[in-house]
């Protein structure tokens, strides 16, 4: 979301936006997975590298603090400029980045890699779905930004399991260079289909940026890095929590990471339905799920149905907290959400980096079993914190 907004009337819908849009949201679906696929690839990533999964683990954070330095201020700097050329730039970025992960015969080649995407995919995330509107015109705008989304949500539910599965019968590396093969193809695509889309014209930043005083944003924001670190404190070794914990084959964690993509989906209409009601009630009540869920990863591990219900209200509650942190923290401003919005996508990143370096802490410390139970009392953390929040809300 970006910290600008048109200054121009948006063109009518052409021949070429339909497919305009489709390719914005299959590239929105390929740079997100480029930022997640990699939880899926840890294990396999870490003993052809020969790192411990730990080290693996902070190429997350890297990427994860990466987005949340450079979000807002490469999002306000680039937004103006040219939405085609920029898009155009962008995936090339992706596939070249892509494709000397694949190539990379170490582990600070590969962090190199995984830093230079991580400063373009904000910029992308937060122009995408704007321009998805200016190009299907004010009568289609809405579903455009929806289809858009839709292929972030499903990077984020689907692209971790799916890459994992291609991994399995091409190799990690291979995941990479299909990846880099499928930017380069999207960066055609937008050259030869995207028709010229009008400026951006800039809005004071400074302005905006007067929510920044605001101690009812500064502590949703404030929680929303906690809830994320709890989030990521388990889910990023995920993969080898599956393998390690639950016995699960190498060769089938790629399909255990689909199921909990697919569950991710009912808990992402769960969550988007429960914040309409209250926003801070409903991060409450999937910060308790979450908890119960990732807790009960463990003693559950060797008894089958129990194993898999405890890891679906896992998935549920993991997926419904992305749309409910969102929603409660552009709700606590009444000006500048989109500003609010992208603050939270920086949030949530250094959540993401954070329980990354807390997961890759706690395994050499004290075991992957304990992940889980780490995580759940980082979210009880999270979940003290609401009443304090809910104390600073203005009265409106």
């Amino acid at each position: 979301m970006s910290a600008y907004e048109s200054s121009v009337e948006r063109p009518p819908a052409t021949k070429h936006a339909a497919i305009s849009v489709a390719i914005l949201a299959f590239s929105a679906f390929l740079i997100v997975t480029t930022e997640f696929l990699i939880v899926g690839l840890l294990p396999a990533l870490a003993r052809d590298l020969g790192i411990s999964i730990s080290a693996a683990g902070q190429l997350v954070t890297l990427f994860a603090f990466t987005v949340m330095f450079c979000g807002p201020p490469l999002t306000a700097a680039l937004s103006h400029l040219d939405r085609k050329k920029l898009f155009i730039v962008i995936l090339l970025i992706f596939a070249a980045a892509n494709a000397l992960a694949a190539a990379a015969n170490s582990f600070w080649l590969l962090a190199i890699a995984r830093l230079i995407p991580a400063m373009a995919l904000p910029v992308f995330w937060g122009t995408a779905s704007e321009t998805a509107a200016q190009l299907a015109g004010p009568q289609r705008a809405g579903k455009a930004v929806a289809q858009v989304y839709l292929g972030i949500s499903a990077a984020m539910l689907l692209g971790i399991p799916l890459g994992t599965v291609a991994a399995n019968e091409i190799g990690w590396r291979g995941a990479f260079w299909l990846l880099a093969g499928l930017s380069l193809s999207m960066a055609v695509a937008v050259w030869r289909f995207m028709p010229a889309v009008a400026r951006t014209a800039r809005v004071n930043f400074l302005k905006q940026a007067q929510i920044f005083k605001q101690g009812y944003f500064l502590a949703n924001v404030l929680l929303s890095v906690v809830v994320f670190t709890a989030m990521f404190t388990a889910y990023t070794y995920l993969a080898d929590i599956l393998e390690r914990v639950a016995d699960v084959a190498p060769a089938h964690v790629g399909w255990w990471l689909m199921g909990f993509g697919a569950v991710g989906l009912l808990g992402n209409w769960i969550g988007g339905h429960a914040v309409d009601k209250s926003p801070i009630k409903a991060t409450a009540l999937f910060l308790i799920l979450l908890a119960i869920g990732m807790a009960a990863i463990v003693p559950l591990a060797d008894t089958g149905s129990l194993f898999i219900a405890a890891l679906a209200l896992w998935g549920i509650a993991n997926t419904a907290l992305y749309p409910v942190c969102q929603v409660r923290v552009m709700s606590s401003v009444s000006q500048a959400q989109a500003l609010a919005g992208t603050t939270n996508v920086s949030a949530a990143n250094a959540g993401i980096g954070l329980g990354a370096i807390i997961g890759g802490m706690t395994i050499p410390w004290l075991g992957t079993d304990y992940l889980g139970y780490v995580a759940a009392a980082v979210s009880l953390l999270a979940l003290l914190m609401i009443p304090l929040v809910s104390r600073l809300a203005p009265v409106r």
